[in-house]
């Protein structure tokens, strides 16, 4: 190792302090960071990196809710008018399939290129002439939604999340290879275009080098999670540990980072920018959220239970004899405080919110905090309900 990094001893900070840095970093120790509007989830996706997408609708959809959670005035059409009007945002796959801004997008050339050389058998073998027949019907007919395509043979399933549409299969791949992108969603329904087509490309953008990806991952979590760890950076990619370590000792030998001991956590190493640690000696005002368990503040849960000692249980696929949240727990906020995990399902034929189960953590809340909590059950509901 070299000398610079071995002198520099790392910051011990108390929990307290590592949280005011990482609810300030994923914005939500304010209650409008981001403004309203198509914009608001433009700066909001520049900001986290990336919003997860996912299909249970229990309650609404997660990107959704990540989204209202940081854009109070957030409406559903704002997103649709961000991916395929104004193409600020745009799907791929992070650690999830999530919505990406559209201003990193070259970053993930290389994965795409990766895909195509080396496509996953995952939904079933795309064979080159469905794939060109798919790719040709799109370029002669202008972007299509997989009801479109009426003409296939249905086929027998080899694996349980193969589809039984060749040319579903097709345009999966054809996704996950750049050459289709997907230019509108209604619920789960995807439409797919040529991405030069849809993005107005005349020349597809520069692929970066390696060492450009690793440093846009880097600057990602920085930006997200002002403390970050290898776990964090490299959430579900744990291939990219080396080399991004490598990039981490770059800039500590510069200064540019600091390494980082979080009380009660000393054995997993974090780095900070020195002005993230400059910048966090406020405390956080009682702002109530009630967050989605693929929020980027709760989907790590190792890193969650050790700056927030709670461990947050996702049970949607347990036996309910074995389920101690529910099945569709949500985390509620207050501060920097998990003061409940509540699980709820949106009864829509009756416009309502349900509580299934609620399940309170640490002393009772003082009058005007439970008062802001179900202030907020409130929000939620009507945000549920579209009103």
């Amino acid at each position: 190792m070299p000398a610079a990094i071995r002198r520099q001893l790392p910051h011990l900070l108390s929990k307290a302090r590592a949280r005011r840095i990482w609810l300030a970093a994923q914005r939500l120790d304010v209650a409008e960071p981001f403004g309203a509007g198509p914009s608001a989830v433009q700066a909001a996706a520049e900001h986290l990196g990336y919003v997860q997408i996912d299909t249970i609708n229990v309650v609404e959809r997660c990107h959704h809710h990540i989204l209202w959670s940081r854009i109070p005035a957030y409406a559903r059409a704002d997103l649709e008018a961000a991916q395929s009007t104004h193409k600020s945002v745009f799907e791929y796959w992070t650690h999830a399939l999530s919505y990406v801004p559209v201003r990193d997008l070259r970053f993930f050339l290389p994965e795409m290129r990766r895909r195509k050389e080396s496509p996953s058998n995952w939904f079933g073998t795309v064979t080159p002439a469905e794939r060109a027949r798919v790719l040709k019907r799109v370029r002669e007919e202008g972007a299509l939604t997989i009801r479109d395509i009426e003409d296939d043979v249905l086929e027998e399933k080899n694996h349980p999340w193969a589809s039984r549409k060749p040319s579903k299969r097709a345009l999966q791949q054809l996704f996950y290879e750049g050459r289709l992108t997907i230019s509108a969603r209604s619920g789960m329904l995807k439409t797919y275009e040529l991405a030069e087509r849809h993005f107005g490309w005349e020349v597809r953008p520069r692929a970066p080098t390696e060492a450009q990806v690793l440093d846009y991952m880097l600057d990602r979590a920085l930006r997200a999670q002002g403390l970050v760890s290898l776990d964090s950076i490299c959430h579900l990619a744990p291939r990219l540990k080396g080399p991004m370590q490598e990039r981490i000792d770059a800039r500590v030998a510069r200064r540019r980072l600091v390494p980082v001991s979080i009380e009660g956590g000393e054995r997993v190493s974090h780095w900070a920018e020195p002005a993230a640690l400059d910048a966090a000696s406020a405390g956080i005002a009682p702002v109530v959220h009630v967050l989605s368990p693929f929020d980027p503040l709760i989907i790590q849960r190792k890193r969650l239970a050790l700056f927030f000692g709670y461990d947050h249980r996702f049970e949607a696929y347990l036996p309910k004899e074995k389920r101690a949240f529910g099945y569709f727990a949500l985390p509620v906020l207050v501060g920097d405080r998990v003061v409940a995990a509540i699980d709820m399902k949106t009864d829509r034929a009756n416009r309502r919110l349900l509580i299934q189960q609620r399940t309170d953590f640490g002393d009772p809340l003082p009058a005007p905090e439970r008062a802001a909590v179900d202030e907020a059950l409130g929000r939620f509901e009507r945000f549920q309900l579209g009103t």
